[in-house]
């Protein structure tokens, strides 16, 4: 008797959910797939499994056609659209935000793609070939917004590609030492939200932070915890930075709606 390979898919809320942002992002000469839900079924497979595409089970389709599909919905911005739906949604208070990043490995087999390594997010860190995932979060410490940059890239830079202008504004943003710069302060100060990062150990004018409120921050790094669980989040397998970001992007919406769902 053969076993399916098939487990943790779709409720019928949750493809409900993901099915009337689909249909908006659908070429419409495409050839469309006989089954969305299945293909994006194999699409999360990949996504928790951290699988090859060829090995994807036969079950959810030719794995190239679900490749294909996944690469379409990606360059379409499908993922950053329902991220946006989802922050706009006011299901989850956003006065109280955390950021964060993390240095994730690359695996030897990422390297190759066009355009060079550093425009797809690779570079030398501690942790050798690498890439830094920047994330921000709200009070549920759920994702609101990751980018990804090379390994060696400053908390600084990775700071104002996560501020967007298009997030919720919060009342205070939590952060660690690395984000203690007269720039983000300033930055901050313009948006009328308060700065909880504890100051350089180099710095002369010493500014007091919320010891109670800076404990919350250990949320963005449970999240982090929790997007790690996808393997393809935990080593980075995929050559180009719009593959990589969307498995993140995936497994962040499905965060949401489990959070949502409970």
């Amino acid at each position: 008797m053969e076993t399916s390979l098939a487990r943790d898919l779709m409720s019928d809320e949750e493809w409900a959910f993901f099915e009337r942002f689909i249909l908006t992002v659908r070429a419409p000469n495409g050839r469309r797939p006989t089954n969305h839900r299945l293909v994006l079924d194999g699409v999360f497979w990949i996504a928790r499994t951290g699988a090859p595409w060829r090995d994807l089970p036969a079950e959810f389709g030719k794995w190239s056609s679900v490749y294909r599909q996944f690469r379409r919905w990606t360059l379409a911005g499908l993922w950053e659209q329902i991220m946006d739906a989802l922050n706009e949604s006011g299901a989850v208070q956003h006065a109280l935000q955390m950021i964060d990043s993390t240095v994730v490995r690359a695996h030897h087999q990422a390297a190759g793609a066009k355009r060079g390594t550093p425009r797809q997010g690779f570079g030398r860190s501690r942790g050798s070939f690498t890439t830094k995932i920047h994330l921000l979060v709200n009070a549920a410490g759920l994702p609101m917004r990751t980018e990804i940059t090379a390994g060696q890239t400053s908390d600084y830079l990775g700071f104002e590609l996560v501020m967007a202008e298009n997030l919720p504004t919060p009342s205070a943003l939590l952060a660690d030492r690395g984000y203690d710069a007269d720039s983000i302060r300033k930055s901050m100060d313009k948006r009328d939200v308060l700065p909880v990062i504890p100051m350089r150990k180099s710095r002369k004018k010493r500014v007091g932070v919320d010891r109670a409120l800076y404990r919350l921050r250990n949320l963005v790094e449970r999240c982090f915890n929790k997007l790690k669980n996808a393997r393809p989040v935990a080593t980075r397998y995929d050559k180009t930075v719009e593959s990589f970001l969307a498995f993140i992007d995936i497994t962040s919406i499905r965060l949401w709606l489990r959070h949502l769902s409970t």
